[in-house]
């Protein structure tokens, strides 16, 4: 028998004060429009760099390392002991293995009978404080990680609801409306499989709530500008109305699009004090930016009337069985710099012990919001020659679906730079895939390639670039290298600028030949011909393809500079993310990408480097990035499987914000979008 009592804690008074039937004090009165606690001047004066949990400290002892095998979650609020019990039986219903995890803020001990839900693989309760209804608690649980494994999160809680009484326009009482919500959710084990069979048919579905239950703009009540100042500090734009989301906080969803809510930096000191409101709260704010954030990433907010018998494979809920093996879909591979090391040459041009971490270290911000320096996390300030850095980089990037990196490689006619890392990992035995993109620019002071500020220079009349093929030849042969077609990939990233490179291209060809490869991959950036691009057919230049590296030649978009707070000594270019975003995917939906490998971008912010004058883009989140990575993806879904190829800048330009890895500042988010988009 498993039937458990697990204790409360005893509710506190202050200022999270006790609530009784939803009425208590008075509420405090409101001076100005943006007088709410959280409120983006707020958040922005407030916020620092350190490192911090946003969830209960104590809840840290109760963390297990073991792997979750489910791809299911529930999510259970109790603040109402009382309900509890319809909440668990109809759990029963789940015709999958699932794991649930219970916030308790009831102040009492919860006895769960697990005998009754025959498909529960593990149970973990978390007590938190009455603060922030149902959402805080969400927030928490998202915050500390707990939703990360999972693909699909069924949220409940112990709803009782006097805002329902107060809509008249709403049918139903406050009881009649939680009935719904399990009638139709759960209910039953032909009412859950068709839900499940319907998001595992249809990708596009990202929230379900029960019927008449999606509601729009007639219905933001007091939010409005909480949801701007939410949305601000996810650098996206309000749109009043477009607003779709899914009243009553009880829905299925995608893991990720809760999963995002780490994005927003939350923290129960954006949350109001209770006494009671039916209205314009921080949680209020929430329910609704969930709709909009699902949104974003692509997804569709729905009611159970969508559901239709035809529209969902029968059977298709069976993905979401833990021994059911599934496959990325596409090779997602990032950009990798190895500047994460010292070396001589770096000692001598700035000084001694300079990494890209010294770059990273002095960005300042440019604008309220603008999160400079922006630092790493759970993988720290690493030394790339400390042993395990590496596989710990590559062990995340698999979990979440990445094939490997491709590493920039310096060579300067025949001297090599940075190249420690890559050679120790040929040199090892770890499975981890590699390959390269010869960075071949001059390195300048300025970091940007030119003609001026040169430290050290390309010289192709001293050695040949034909040389470049020997240098490397112990990597492209090594069984791990990265082929497209079973031919090694090699990039270059200025093919232009080498003197005679349809020649040097031919020899480097013969040269894999004679060392028994069946022919080589050979990319060149698509720069435009702004970077003296290539002109005319591929096949004239010696290449095989276009590789796509953004920001290069893509649609560069101003964005306005007033009103927005900017340091007056910015003289740099203030840059639209969404928009180059939306010309991408609208170039690949009406031109599906032919001799070229498309890629997306994490962000693009130079301010660490370039200080005053960087190349910055506005509106990068994890949202708004998971559905370009997402059409990306699916614009190659026509090709064979071996050349569904994309690439991502980066994995760790942390100096340029153009970083999968996780950040204090989004944690694992991106990297939890490009998961969902290669497994969903």
């Amino acid at each position: 028998m498993r039937k458990i009592t697990i204790g409360g804690v005893k509710r506190r008074t202050g200022r999270v004060l006790e609530r009784a039937g939803n009425k208590l004090a008075t509420p405090p009165a409101r001076v100005v429009a943006d007088d709410f606690p959280a409120s983006f001047g707020v958040w922005a004066a407030n916020r620092t760099n350190r490192l911090k949990a946003l969830y209960p400290g104590e809840w840290k002892k109760q963390f297990t390392a073991k792997p979750t095998t489910s791809r299911i979650a529930v999510v259970v609020h109790v603040y109402y002991v009382d309900l509890l019990p319809q909440i668990v039986e109809s759990l029963a219903a789940l015709p999958v293995q699932f794991d649930l995890i219970v916030t308790n803020s009831s102040g009492e001990p919860l006895e769960i009978d697990m005998n009754t839900m025959p498909n529960l693989d593990r149970l973990q309760v978390f007590d938190i404080a009455n603060h922030g209804r149902d959402i805080l608690p969400l927030v928490s649980v998202v915050n500390a990680g707990l939703l990360d494994d999972y693909e699909l999160v069924f949220k409940v809680h112990t709803k009782k609801s006097a805002w329902r009484e107060g809509h008249t326009e709403l049918s139903g009482s406050g009881e009649q409306w939680r009935e719904s919500f399990f009638s139709e959710l759960v209910g039953s084990v032909e009412n859950v499989t068709r839900v499940l069979d319907e998001f595992a048919s249809d990708p596009s579905l990202g929230i379900l709530t029960s019927a008449g239950n999606v509601l729009g703009p007639e219905f933001w009540g007091g939010d409005l500008d909480i949801v701007g100042a939410l949305l601000r500090r996810i650098q996206l734009d309000l749109d009043e109305d477009g607003l779709r989301f899914a009243a009553g906080s009880i829905y299925w969803v995608r893991g990720f699009v809760l999963q995002g809510l780490r994005a927003f930096e939350l923290s129960a000191s954006d949350f109001d004090e209770e006494w009671g409101q039916v209205d314009a709260t921080t949680a209020h704010a929430i329910e609704r930016v969930l709709g909009i954030v699902a949104g974003e990433a692509g997804y569709d907010v729905r009611d159970t009337t969508s559901l239709t018998a035809e529209a969902a494979v029968a059977g298709a809920h069976e993905r979401y069985r833990p021994d059911v093996e599934t496959t990325p879909r596409a090779r997602v591979i990032p950009f990798y710099l190895p500047q994460y090391h010292t070396f001589p040459e770096n000692d001598e041009w700035w000084e001694k012990g300079f990494t890209e971490w010294s770059n990273v270290a002095a960005g300042t911000p440019l604008y309220p919001g603008h999160i400079q320096p922006l630092l790493p996390s759970e993988l720290g300030f690493y030394d790339l020659r400390t042993p395990g850095v590496r596989d710990a980089q590559y062990d995340l990037a698999a979990s979440m679906g990445i094939e490997g990196f491709m590493y920039y490689y310096y060579w300067f006619a025949g001297k090599k730079l940075m190249d420690m890392p890559i050679e120790d990992l040929a040199a090892g035995s770890a499975d981890q895939k590699f390959c390269i993109m010869w960075a071949n620019e001059n390195w300048t002071r300025r970091w940007d390639g030119s003609e001026k500020n040169i430290l050290i220079a390309q010289d192709y009349e001293r050695v040949s670039a034909k040389q470049f093929i020997h240098d490397v030849l112990h990597l492209i042969t090594d069984p791990r290298y990265i082929r497209i077609d079973d031919k090694p990939v090699i990039a270059v990233y200025r093919i232009t600028q080498i003197p005679d490179h349809v020649e040097v291209i031919a020899h480097w060809r013969e040269v894999a030949a004679e060392a028994g490869l069946p022919g080589l991959t050979v990319l060149t950036v698509d720069v435009g011909t702004s970077m003296q691009g290539v002109e005319g057919e591929l096949a004239a230049h010696g290449l095989d393809a276009y590789l796509e590296f953004a920001p290069h030649n893509m649609f560069w978009g101003a964005l306005p500079r007033e009103n927005r707070g900017l340091d007056e000594r910015f003289k740099g270019n203030l840059l639209s993310y969404n928009a180059m975003a939306e010309h991408a995917e609208h170039r690949l939906n009406t031109e599906p990408p032919a001799h070229r490998y498309p890629g997306v971008m994490v962000n693009f912010d130079n301010t660490a480097r370039r200080q005053w004058q960087p190349d910055m883009w506005y509106g990068s989140n994890p949202y708004t990035f998971r559905r370009w990575l997402n059409t990306t993806v699916s614009s190659v879904m026509e090709r064979d499987r071996d050349e569904r190829v994309v690439f991502v800048n980066a994995w760790n330009e942390w100096a340029e914000g153009a970083i999968l890895e996780p950040s204090q500042r989004y944690g694992r988010t991106y990297l939890l979008a490009v998961k969902d988009v290669l497994y969903r």
